[in-house]
């Protein structure tokens, strides 16, 4: 896969794109916010785990059908009145939605949840079908129109910028990346494993950093391994240089490890505690909070 060089050329100074405003295709069938009098939580679903439902959307004006898994935590079908924070995460090349699944995600929600070591939250995991640059693949303009806007009216979600996240590992990463920095004002974290920068991205970056106002900025976290491929490597410094020259906070890892499974799984647990870390009881609206 094709990624960023270390040294590019002056960037333009494109201006950050507003959440678009799209007529969904669908009809919403939940409400958006939760109510105000959480019901009592009873021992035996929170000690249940959760569940992964599958979906696929074929919206009409798709070239290709939208796949798409979602972990729904305990107790969700018991307190119809709550809403959730969401984390959508984003699989590597050559994988489909199901390898965050396979890398353990649910079951260490499972583990963390009833303990309170993380609050319940939705994980969104969608399969990118494409091999190409953002401008010829359309996976961004599936995820911002038909992905994120069927998830957020037929789950109960909490719609604010705070409780969204946006991740991915090696492919995922550099789309996190895109989509979350493109549209820094939808997502309160943008978490980048193994991460490449598209190629056709980097001349970008500097100025969509720009364009994020003082003190607005999102979570950002990345992480890669000292044994990654070298362009893996070169293109993750290169960012952290960029977002360390501009003076915006940002988490850096470099662990020991390679591009593989063996790696990110074995940091499931850490990732999952970073970007649930504002969604702790004492932050969330009191619709949400954990019994």
């Amino acid at each position: 896969m094709q990624v960023a060089e270390p040294v590019l050329p002056p960037a333009p100074t494109p201006a950050a794109e507003p959440y678009p405003s799209v007529t969904p295709w669908f009809a919403p069938l939940l409400p958006l916010a939760p109510s105000p009098t959480p019901s009592p939580t009873p021992l035996t679903c929170w000690t249940a785990g959760g569940r992964i439902e599958k979906h696929r959307l074929n919206p009409p004006e798709d070239v290709w059908s939208l796949d798409f898994r979602v972990y729904l935590p305990p107790c969700y079908d018991a307190q119809p009145e709550r809403a959730y924070p969401v984390l959508y995460l984003i699989h590597g090349q050559n994988f489909t939605d199901e390898q965050w699944d396979r890398l353990g995600v649910d079951e260490t929600l499972d583990r963390l949840i009833p303990t309170g070591q993380l609050p319940p939250f939705l994980v969104v995991m969608p399969r990118d079908q494409g091999w190409d640059q953002p401008e010829e693949d359309g996976f961004d303009e599936a995820f911002l129109h038909t992905l994120m806007a069927w998830v957020e009216s037929h789950y109960r979600t909490l719609p604010q910028r705070k409780y969204r996240a946006i991740g991915g590992l090696s492919r995922g990463a550099a789309w996190a990346l895109h989509i979350g920095l493109t549209h820094w004002a939808l997502f309160g974290a943008i978490g980048g494993h193994s991460p490449p920068v598209f190629w056709r991205d980097g001349p970008y970056v500097a100025a969509w950093l720009d364009a994020i106002p003082q003190g607005q900025w999102p979570r950002i976290w990345l992480d890669v391994g000292d044994m990654d491929r070298q362009e893996i490597l070169e293109s993750a410094r290169w960012l952290e240089s960029l977002l360390t020259a501009r003076g915006i906070p940002h988490e850096w890892h470099l662990y020991t490890g390679r591009h593989d499974e063996a790696y990110w799984s074995a940091r499931v647990e850490e990732y999952l505690l970073w970007y649930a870390a504002p969604w702790q009881e004492g932050s969330l609206p009191e619709g949400a909070m954990t019994p």
